[in-house]
């Protein structure tokens, strides 16, 4: 098993700046955000040309991951593969499509995104629109020697009243998405605000668990007791706003990560268990959020067996404006 990070908490970061930080605070691998240059999301990273990925980019990327001593473990690109605006679909699915082909050109193994949900329909007839766009999706990846991995996060910022808006977040959805010949990239901060054992969710799907990641989670048990279970209805112009869970990084929530990280080696999981940082205490400024990514390393370095720093730098990376 790796300790990496997904690069998407610093989006006005290079590549390279990330990397050489990563390397000499210890990390081992990184997943490397690559949503479209042009705007999107609010949290989107593109730290990676995947669009146009010419030989001269896959030259500099391996030179880039030769130096640091870096793995580079998967491509993320999460978005909704069901957007219910069929231009916009078209978008997301030809995007994922470059991912895939700039992730074979650097043997990069799997490239994650979200199933999605268009929200004006159930989850049953999601999963029959998804078995409609997912198998094109799936062999075009796979001639190419790559996986797609799902992560199971819930989305529910996707639904105007807090459901589900990506449907891969039980089990029981995981064992229909893998019928389709998709992978898994587990998260066990989403199983627990939605009321699975993590720990139960490993062994019997460790064969499609090729990719984890790390994120913790904190919840408050009284103002679940006023807001239920689906969260506030007052959102406050925020849609991810819950009032009564947030997202925290390894070590300042929940989750147990002694247990985790010990039933992840037991099942044998020998990927990548990547440091996704959105934690809010530890955001909004550059030396916040590195002092997240710090606290998340020194959580998880002695129980993943994370070696020692790849590369020796004398200065941190200055912020390219």
């Amino acid at each position: 098993m790796k300790l990496g990070m997904l690069t998407a908490c610093l989006p006005q970061w290079t590549l390279e700046q990330i990397a050489e930080w990563a390397a000499t605070t210890g990390y081992q691998a990184l997943e490397v955000a690559v949503w479209p240059q042009t705007g999107g999301r609010d949290f989107e990273a593109a730290h990676l040309p995947v669009t146009d990925f010419g030989a001269a980019a896959v030259d500099r990327t391996r030179a880039l991951f030769d130096r640091t001593g870096l793995e580079l473990s998967a491509f993320a690109y999460y978005e909704n593969n069901l957007h219910p605006d069929p231009l916009r679909r078209s978008e997301i699915n030809a995007h994922l499509r470059h991912a895939i082909n700039a992730a074979a050109a650097l043997d990069v193994p799997y490239v994650g995104t979200f199933i999605g949900r268009d929200p004006a329909l159930s989850v049953v007839q999601n999963q029959r629109e998804a078995e409609k766009v997912f198998p094109e999706l799936v062999d075009f990846a796979g001639e190419r020697g790559v996986k797609l991995i799902i992560e199971n996060c819930v989305m529910e910022g996707w639904h105007p009243d807090g459901y589900p808006g990506n449907i891969a977040y039980s089990p029981e959805l995981w064992e229909w998405m893998f019928s389709l010949d998709l992978y898994l990239n587990w998260d066990p901060s989403h199983l627990t605000w939605i009321g699975i054992d993590p720990l139960e969710a490993i062994t019997p799907y460790i064969d499609r668990i090729v990719h984890a990641q790390a994120k913790d989670v904190q919840l408050d048990a009284h103002a679940r007791n006023r807001f239920g279970f689906f969260g506030t209805v007052d959102k406050d112009d925020d849609p991810w706003r819950t009032g009564w869970w947030r997202y925290r990084v390894p070590g300042r929530g929940q989750v147990d990560w002694n247990a985790v990280v010990d039933t992840l080696h037991e099942a044998g999981f020998a990927g990548t268990l990547s440091v996704e940082h959105e934690d809010p205490l530890w955001s909004g400024t550059d030396e916040k959020i590195l002092t997240g990514l710090d606290i998340a390393h020194r959580t998880l370095a002695h129980l993943v067996g994370a070696g020692k720093p790849a590369l020796t730098m004398t200065a941190a990376p200055r912020r390219t404006l």
